[in-house]
């Protein structure tokens, strides 16, 4: 059996996978090797995607940001689905989590992983009760066995749900809002109803042999999660996290890579606790952080409630960021709804590698500083997050030619542009000229991909055509480089 890449990493080897996320993060192979082998990242790599394109989460390495989509029982199909990949990857997803409970779910989780260049990951326990019909109903059998089915299809990580135990479920009787994981209140309703342990706590060596086998990486589920305010750091949530640091482990010692995930609701005082609690408890194994929404008061505004948290979290040292969209608590995100989301949380990780000084990650922000001074509007589209949305914000007042000429926005007007005022008093003489470089040169930039434009350059996988959005120029392709 081939190895996987923390037990190539341990054994010296750099992997072709590790050589790809150095080029990407511009890194040295052996540091990446080290922090795979060590366990502080994970190259979430399944041997049966051959669409991938490697990448790497740790908090040593730029933030990467997760995007949610899925079917449900009454919305969504194939079609739909692979619109929303090409949308996640087309805007800057890292990785994309198919967490479909509708129908066709072998052919939809197929279909993403054929044209995804990116991490696929999945819940397999939603698929579970899908096959029986109720919580109860499910059977540790059934549980391994839609564990290896969807390892073979070559899902690249899973969350597994394995850390909350039957002991964990009186702590959460005085919460404000229980238990608010899917995962977690399933496996708590089937504990209650057998009288048992949790079964994939029971037979996690056997998941562990399975994900060894495919290179599965884990994402170790926050069952017990805070779903408010009120209930964040509490003991129930505590437990569980101890738990998760004895299976991290566990998980080391059968070769498997293990990322962990962390908590919903959190006030901002205690976002930075959670991290490096998390951090401590686990081994410093990659966080993958779910929010953490700063309150409770916004919904239709959660990509920025929980964009907050998301930069703070990034910072203080979490890896990977779960983008959370308008449509949290409300509804079923649809293809604008993961755009947005991704564009919150892109600034987030950003924000958070500026703020953390990763090497040339602020460059970008002074190019399009640079851009902006000198009223070089074309250019200024270019580099913006979302050029499709910054052009067509500027042309919904000025939409003429000339227009991409001029010294001023609708804004101000230009005998308000203060950027133009300060160039004139400058050019009369009034005050010193401003002395630099010619400009920030982004390809001599050692910032990581994800911290340079365009957003969304993974390799391609052979990803279907995304629906054009209203008042957009027309969006292309992800490119090869």
């Amino acid at each position: 059996m081939s190895k996987t890449q923390i037990q190539a990493a341990r054994d010296g080897t750099v992997t072709p996978e590790m050589e790809r996320v150095a080029e990407r993060e511009n890194r040295d192979p052996e540091y990446v090797r080290e922090q795979v082998a060590a366990g502080q990242a994970v190259i979430p790599a399944n041997r049966h995607h051959d669409a991938l394109d490697p990448m790497i989460i740790g908090r040593e390495f730029a933030t990467k940001v997760n995007a949610n989509i899925g079917n449900s029982e009454t919305t969504s199909d194939l079609e739909t689905e692979l619109e929303k990949l090409h949308t996640a990857v087309h805007y800057g997803a890292d990785t994309v989590m198919d967490l479909g409970t509708g129908s066709d779910l072998d052919e939809i989780r197929e279909a993403h992983i054929d044209h995804s260049p990116v991490p696929i990951g999945t819940v397999p326990l939603y698929e579970a009760v899908k096959q029986a019909g109720s919580p109860e109903d499910i059977t540790t059998d059934l549980l391994l066995e839609i564990i290896e089915k969807q390892a073979e299809q070559g899902v690249d990580y899973m969350t597994i749900h394995a850390g909350i135990l039957a002991e964990h479920l009186p702590l959460t009787d005085g919460r404000k809002t229980g238990i608010v994981s899917r995962g977690g209140s399933i496996m708590a309703k089937w504990m209650e109803e057998h009288g048992e342990q949790n079964p994939l706590y029971q037979v996690f060596p056997e998941i562990c042999e399975i994900f060894a086998e495919h290179d599965v990486t884990f994402s170790l589920g926050d069952s017990l999660r805070p779903g408010s305010l009120a209930d964040a750091c509490d003991e129930a949530q505590y437990a569980e996290l101890d738990t998760l640091g004895e299976l991290t482990r566990v998980g080391w010692d059968h070769g498997v890579q293990v990322m962990v995930e962390g908590p919903g609701h959190v006030p901002m005082h205690k976002v930075a606790e959670n991290v490096e609690r998390q951090q401590d408890v686990c081994d410093g194994a990659p966080f993958y952080v779910l929010g953490p929404l700063v309150t409770d008061i916004a919904p239709g505004y959660d990509h920025i409630t929980s964009a907050i948290g998301a930069a703070m979290a990034a910072q203080a040292g979490a890896a990977m960021l779960c983008y959370v969209t308008p449509k949290e608590h409300l509804g079923l995100p649809e293809e604008d709804d993961v755009r947005d989301g991704l564009a919150a949380y892109r600034i987030a990780a950003h924000a958070a590698d500026v703020g953390n000084e990763r090497p040339g990650a602020r460059d970008w922000d002074d190019a399009l500083s640079e851009a902006r001074y000198n009223f070089d509007w074309r250019e200024q589209f270019d580099l913006a997050l979302d050029p499709d949305r910054a052009r067509s914000f500027h042309d919904q007042t000025l939409p003429g030619d000339n227009y991409k000429e001029a010294r001023f926005c609708s804004m101000c007007g230009a005998e308000f542009c203060s950027m133009r005022i300060d160039q004139d008093a400058r050019e009369d003489g009034e005050m010193e000229a401003i002395e630099g470089e010619d400009g920030t040169d982004l390809e001599a930039s050692p910032a990581a991909a994800v911290n340079r434009p365009p957003v969304g350059t993974h390799r391609s996988g052979d990803l279907p055509p995304m629906a054009d959005h209203e008042g957009d120029e027309p969006l292309e392709e992800p490119s090869d480089d």
